[in-house]
């Protein structure tokens, strides 16, 4: 099993620039082990089962509370596909290999 978390997670009652509190979030999913791949909108994380990537979502969440934030905005989307993984990069590879490079 592949599941494809796309997050991105920030408190909205702290400053204009987030990005003190995102590296926060972004460190918490580095030591998470899983391979991820941070864009610049959100973060994509690929975990074997939905229990590890839901637990990636609480240990961010627990991250910015600790840091005093009130309140925190956070999308989430999964894709979950049975029998498959590498899809973090196995996709683009898909798209890549019928028009070519697509990410510079």
């Amino acid at each position: 099993m592949s599941v494809l978390l796309q997050m991105a997670m920030f408190p909205t009652d702290k400053s204009e620039s987030k990005s003190e509190y995102v590296a926060q979030v972004i460190k918490v999913i580095r030591e998470s082990g899983f391979p991820y791949q941070l864009t610049s909108m959100a973060t994509i994380v690929e975990t074997p089962n939905l229990c590890d990537a839901l637990e990636i979502i609480q240990k961010s969440y627990d991250k910015l509370e600790s840091l005093g934030c009130n309140r925190v905005y956070s999308p989430i989307t999964f894709d979950i596909r049975k029998g498959h993984e590498n899809r973090l990069t196995g996709k683009i590879k898909s798209v890549e290999n019928k028009i070519g490079e697509v990410s510079k």
